[in-house]
């Protein structure tokens, strides 16, 4: 899990990355200050190294002069070998209540340069008089109050447009909301999306995706929102991603703190939902699209604290970005772990976590294990003191009773994660569960649901699942798809097994492979 510096105040934000000619080029917000855009690369997605960062705060004056929010970066398609980011600015002047999107420009990756413009004598960015005057001074050679050259093909920053959007303090929440730009191509038009809201309507309700056209290099018109569910009070950090035939839109919402997304058969299709159009459980937020050789993946950052966003966040792993036949969209796990796996363990038969329950049963099967507990809970341990691991099997259950895995699990005090599978339903719940020494009495017991999930179950032939604990990541999948991703520090190692309550189990093709611990090494950040 990429993070920022163990131990201090700051913690990673929002994300980008970007993959050219083999590298993937990460650029974050640092939180809570804000005042830069970091940037690190890596060749794998695993480990990242941190480079020189990207750009900064404006100067006292500028528009951008008190944070820096998200950004968005691509080639610029009208300077072959450069690219372009767009980025969300604040100023000390508003104080920080009025968003707006500016432009940096790089021929590298590496170095990039902001189109700044200065505020004078309470006049904003692209006050027409200070922009006239500045070209007049370029005229002659005489400097200027803009830091650079802005002609007439030039329109940063650039502001909410009033007749389509919330422009003004004084309307809705005394907020303006025009952040998280992302720049995309379609059918010879650049389109460039930003997080901002309707005019009218209830006020938590107004969030939509505005919608500017590049009519001329740099040069962006504003169209009214290409997406307006209705519900939410922002959509942030949107995305389109084109699969086939299809168009998706993907979106990120504070009232639940999940990745969602809506999808369209044609440009000109309305945005529809499917049943369920949550892309990634909860903790998971801000998400980005990126393209590389095997494909689409999506990133986003982990709020181990869900109550404040702002600190103690990580990046998890990427995932791959699949469609289905139907044509809905789904996550896989990220091919790269293939790295980190090492040779199978061969486990023997299931011991038990219980001694002293006697109501079970172990049996050998065919490519696998009967195991049962008839009347009330047992483990069934496969494997002890392991710690970094990815546990492949298929797992079938006979009854109405209860099941699922237990591991990183104290064979002492039974303390460790617990994962609980309804097969019949299809859903997950994963708890960290144990004792907080540190307290006394009542309060000794740690019970705390981590995160849940869902699937669409295939009934009484069970799922194939797929369970990964890699440093602090933890990821489920069924049926090859992900159902769980988060991160936690509550247990590091211990045993790892299938419980039964009440029912019995069948467990085949079981498949357990240690993974190389993740590290740390100076210069590198590795996840963990």
């Amino acid at each position: 899990m990429f993070s920022e510096t163990e131990g201090s105040r700051k913690a990673i934000g929002d994300i980008h990355v970007f993959f050219h000619e083999g590298l993937y080029h990460l650029f974050h917000l640092v939180l809570p200050n804000h005042d830069f855009i970091a940037h690190a690369v890596s060749t794998d997605a695993i480990h990242w190294r941190r480079v020189s960062n990207a750009i900064f705060l404006g100067d006292p004056g500028d528009w951008d002069d008190l944070m820096l929010w998200t950004m968005h970066v691509t080639p610029d398609p009208h300077k072959p070998g450069s690219w372009r980011m767009f980025y969300t600015g604040l100023s000390r002047r508003e104080r920080g209540l009025y968003q707006r999107v500016g432009l940096a420009v790089s021929d590298d990756l590496y170095v990039w340069k902001k189109h700044s413009v200065h505020w004078q004598d309470g006049r904003g960015p692209k006050d027409p008089e200070l922009v006239l005057e500045a070209r007049k001074k370029s005229a002659r050679n005489e400097s200027s109050e803009i830091t650079s050259t802005i002609d007439e093909e030039s329109c940063y920053p650039i502001s909410p447009a009033p007749e389509h959007y919330e422009s003004s303090l004084e309307e809705g929440r005394h907020f303006v909301s025009f952040r998280d730009p992302f720049f995309y191509e379609e059918d010879g038009r650049g389109i460039l999306l930003v997080a901002a809201r309707v005019k009218d309507g209830p006020i938590v309700r107004r969030g939509c995706v505005a919608q500017y056209v590049e009519t001329r290099p740099n040069h962006f018109e504003a169209e009214p929102a290409i997406l307006h569910p209705g519900l939410y009070d922002d959509v942030e950090v949107p995305n389109i991603v084109v699969i086939g035939e299809s168009r998706y839109l993907i979106g990120s919402m504070r009232e639940d703190a999940k990745i969602r997304y809506w999808h369209a058969d044609s440009e000109c299709a309305e945005w529809r939902s499917y049943h369920d159009n949550v892309l990634m459980p909860q903790g998971n937020y801000a998400g980005r699209v990126c393209e590389d050789e095997n494909g689409w993946m999506l990133w986003c950052f982990y709020a181990m604290n869900q109550a404040d966003r702002t600190a103690n966040n990580l990046m998890p792993p990427p995932k791959r970005l699949c469609q289905a036949d139907d044509g809905i969209l789904y996550l896989k796990t990220f091919e790269g772990f293939a790295e980190w796996i090492e040779p199978e363990v061969d486990f023997g038969e299931p011991s038990l976590l219980l001694k002293e329950n006697h109501c079970h049963e172990v049996k050998e099967i065919e490519g696998g294990w009967h195991l049962e507990s008839n009347f009330n809970y047992q483990a069934f341990i496969l494997y002890g003191e392991l710690s970094d691991f990815r546990l492949d099997c298929h797992l079938a259950v006979n009854g109405k009773g209860k099941c699922g895995f237990v591991f990183r699990l104290d064979e002492e005090s039974h303390d460790g994660y617990y994962l609980s599978l309804d097969l019949l339903k299809g859903m997950a719940q994963l708890r960290s569960w144990g004792t907080a020494t540190e307290l006394d009495g009542e309060y000794m017991m740690r019970f705390k649901t981590l995160q849940s999930g869902n699937w669409i179950a295939r009934g009484d032939c069970g799922e194939d699942i797929s369970l990964m604990a890699f440093g602090s990541y933890i990821e489920l999948s069924v049926g090859g798809r992900i159902i769980l991703s988060l991160a936690d520090l509550d247990y590091h190692s211990g045993h790892i097994g299938v419980y039964a309550d009440s029912c019995s189990l069948s467990l085949t093709e079981v498949r357990l492979h240690p993974m190389r611990k993740p590290e740390q090494r100076e210069g590198q950040l590795i996840g963990g």
